[in-house]
């Protein structure tokens, strides 16, 4: 699959919860498709005043917001981590969807990471997991190093056993299915979360792409502001709805408690 470079993407995500508590919602979001070799020659070739790397803007990205979250360079870590999961060949193109900071403000539930190799198949899938204790897990499709491009017409389907501590009003005996694509002109995600193989929980994103332009970053801040201020206000709202309704919250496990970051298996079904 070419690479059209980093690009914007528009679009909504729906939550709905079936059980104990049952409720649902939507909200329009807007993401970045970055191109994690590319964006800083992409930055300033294109005249990108309002986004900025590692430094306050309109929209902003700083390293530090993913991956390792340190010194260690989004490349860098993400090789070392595919390795671990049995992709030894180095990813000829890395692509990272996520939403970025706006005004300094950011808050990602989940952001995706995409791997292809040198003939542009997709390798790998990372899901980046974030909760709201500063703590973050990793879900890795590595597929033994495998290319998946087999599965990217119609899409991946990858589960993965639940063992970071998200909400406080739900399990950790759980599973999360994975359905996933390639981004390319639309991006769609679904997750999936069962309890006891009863369905618990459905997530969902789909968005379209639009060109990595200054007057895209205006129209959607004027259009989206304030995107993750929106998240963290619906997470917090419909948590205090559930805890109003009668849900057991839950207390982050004291084997996850002291735990900064983690990482584990994603595996094809």
């Amino acid at each position: 699959m070419k690479s059209s470079g980093s690009a914007i993407y528009l679009g909504n995500v729906m939550h709905q919860r079936f059980f104990p508590v049952q409720y649902r919602f939507n909200y329009s979001v807007m993401s970045l498709r970055i191109d994690v070799d590319r964006i800083e020659q992409e930055v300033a070739e294109r005249g990108l005043r309002s986004l900025s790397l590692n430094r306050f803007n309109l929209y902003s990205v700083y390293y530090r917001d993913f991956g390792a979250r340190n010194a260690t360079g989004w490349r860098v870590w993400l090789e070392a981590l595919l390795s671990e999961y049995g992709v030894a060949q180095k990813p000829a193109r890395i692509e990272l969807v996520c939403s970025p900071r706006f005004l300094g403000i950011v808050f990602n539930p989940l952001a995706m990471w995409y791997a292809y190799n040198e003939a542009g198949e997709l390798v790998a899938v990372v899901g980046e997991v974030s909760n709201t204790f500063g703590q973050w897990h990793h879900y890795v499709l590595g597929n033994g190093g495998q290319p998946l491009s087999q599965l990217q017409r119609t899409g991946l389907q990858a589960k993965a056993d639940k063992v970071f501590h998200v909400s406080p009003f739900i399990d950790m005996d759980c599973e999360y299915h994975f359905r996933l694509q390639a981004p390319s002109e639309r991006f769609q995600l679904g997750i999936y979360q069962s309890q006891n193989g009863k369905k618990m929980l459905v997530a969902t994103q789909v968005a379209k792409a639009v060109p990595l332009q200054q007057k895209q970053l205006i129209k959607a801040a004027l259009q989206m502001p304030f995107n993750s201020l929106k998240v963290l206000a619906m997470i917090h709202w419909w948590a205090l709805k559930i805890w109003l309704k009668g849900g057991k919250f839950r207390s982050t496990p004291k084997a996850l408690a002291k735990t900064k970051y983690s990482h584990t298996e994603m595996r094809l079904c």
